[in-house]
């Protein structure tokens, strides 16, 4: 019923949990809390209890989470389904900032950690060439653009230039002929991202930019850069200014420490200021190796999720942060956690009887406490919120207005929205009446920097880790969005066939064409 239905002291607490109503007070504040690598946490307004919390964290050891989470950054082999044809590779995204230290255990590991120091070298050999460029364009699918806006949105406060950034990943052509109508063509410098140099949208999208860039008169070799593996189509010198180069061992949405998001944030934030962020990621990468406790922050998160989902049996995960700054990170982490997450089968390829990845979503607050904050407060579902907030803005500006500061007035909504979500109100009103005892949790830090941003990143890469090791699932391919892009190889021939004149043996395909091609519809 609960899930972990081997794990009857979990479920019997799951039917009578702890009432946030009457059980939240000032000591249950300072108690339910822990920091690390700059952040904290505060959880008291999670539905939990001291008893549940060690019951947790011995859930963890008999999974030996903390010990498989050793050997993935250790370089072992994670991304596998024993007895089925699968990736079989390591998940190695933190050797993309472990050269920072120097007692790096497993060969693959530091293999992977060298590598990674000389693709950074080379970039910073490189960027006084790349100053000449006024707009970047990113081109890349999923992990190749999502995790890398979210960053860049997150520190272009510390861009020392004016440059423009726009990230090219969706087909829909709207979209690029929009870039193509706002930037100095000339000026501007196309980072195009493919592991596999292969990913249909990225070659569509580099096509149509380099035959636009030749037919002004411009030479796309002085203007593309390419990421990709070694070897692949696109590890080209003759068609690009340089290539730099990403492991087999980087998943898409783990890949913004390497060069996936390297490049770019190196070009536009300078090159210190990069490896400030890849600091930040590493500290968090050591605390997740931490075998106490709430000290690691990333095993805990994973843990108040994992009582949430499988335990109290709530659906989704809203993820609110309280900071401009992270206006696309939400998005970021949808990718993360349910491409990561997403799975039917256990590491044995047999159907699982538990609830793998919530569905994540979220928006910045406050704007999102008017919108589907009603629904939070009096909806009938449950939706645990995961709240993020800083200390200080991120400008070093604020303004006084009555009696408060706008950070204060920020930051008192971000903490009244959690207490309100926990303790409701009484009314006589039943309209007014908010029932309460909604879970929720802050990550809160001084500043977000790049050291900070790191952190959070890795932070979220760990949690969404040790989930999968609970869940005994794959957490490292995305088998599940191949069959969509198989079908739309056999639609895009079905296209093609239509104009013309071809008659198709994709029948189901055919006549969705047929209905889409109509000359007219109807607008009643």
């Amino acid at each position: 019923m609960w899930g972990f239905k081997e794990n009857d002291e979990l479920a019997l607490a799951a039917r009578s949990p702890p009432d946030l109503r009457r059980v939240l007070t000032e000591e249950r504040v300072s108690r339910f809390c822990s920091q690390a690598a700059g952040m904290q946490i505060l959880f008291a307004t999670e539905r939990i209890d001291q008893s549940i919390l060690d019951a947790l964290f011995r859930l963890a050891d008999q999974k030996k989470v903390i010990d498989q989470g050793r050997r993935m950054q250790e370089g072992e082999v994670v991304n596998f389904i024993q007895g089925h044809a699968s990736e079989r590779r390591s998940a190695l995204h933190t050797a993309t900032r472990g050269f920072f230290d120097g007692k790096i255990e497993g060969k693959r590991a530091r293999e992977a950690s060298h590598f990674s120091e000389k693709e950074i070298a080379k970039l910073r050999t490189l960027l006084p060439q790349l100053q000449k460029f006024t707009t970047i364009v990113q081109v890349g699918m999923g992990g190749s653009s999502l995790g890398p806006e979210a960053v860049y949105r997150a520190l272009e406060f510390f861009s020392p230039s004016l440059r423009k950034v726009y990230f090219l990943s969706n087909v829909d052509p709207d979209e690029i002929s929009k870039i193509l109508k706002e930037v100095e063509l000339f000026q501007t410098l196309f980072i195009i991202v493919s592991k596999s140099g292969t990913t249909l949208e990225t070659v569509t999208n580099e096509t149509i930019l380099r035959d636009h860039l030749q037919r002004k008169g411009g030479q796309p070799k002085d203007q593309f850069i390419s990421v990709t593996e070694e070897k692949t189509s696109m590890d080209d010198p003759s068609r690009y200014l340089a290539s730099f180069y990403i492991g087999d061992y980087i998943g898409g949405r783990y890949s913004v420490t390497s060069m996936v998001g390297g490049v770019l944030l190196a070009i536009t934030l300078g090159i210190d200021q990069y490896l400030d962020f890849l600091r930040g990621a590493h500290a968090m990468d050591q605390v997740a190796l931490r075998e106490k406790g709430t000290a690691n922050l990333p095993l805990l998160g994973a843990l108040l999720s994992l009582w949430n989902h499988n335990f109290l049996g709530y659906p989704t995960v809203a993820i609110i942060p309280y900071s401009r700054g992270l206006s696309r990170f939400p998005a970021h982490l949808q990718q993360l956690f349910m491409e990561s997450n997403g799975k039917h089968i256990d590491r044995e390829g047999r159907c699982l009887s538990i609830e793998t990845s919530p569905v994540v979503w979220g928006e910045p607050g406050t704007s999102s406490q008017h919108s589907f904050f009603q629904l939070l407060h009096q909806g009938t579902s449950i939706v645990p919120l995961e709240c993020i907030g800083f200390k200080k803005t991120q400008y070093g500006e604020d303004w006084l207005v009555g009696d408060s500061y706008s950070q204060e007035k920020l930051l008192a909504n971000l903490i009244a929205q959690m207490i309100a979500l926990a303790q409701g109100k009484e009314d006589s009103n039943p309209n007014r009446e908010f029932l309460g005892n909604r879970p929720s949790h802050l990550l809160f830090a001084e500043q977000l920097t790049p050291f900070t941003l790191g952190a959070l990143l890795s932070y979220y890469e760990h949690k969404s880790a040790f989930l999968g090791f609970l869940w005994d699932i794959n957490s490292f391919d995305q088998e599940g969005v191949q069959l969509g892009k198989t079908l739309a190889a056999q639609m895009m021939t079905t296209f093609t066939e239509a104009r013309q004149g071809k008659s198709s043996s994709y029948i189901l395909g055919k006549a969705y064409v047929e209905q889409l091609m109509k000359s007219t519809i109807s607008s009643f």
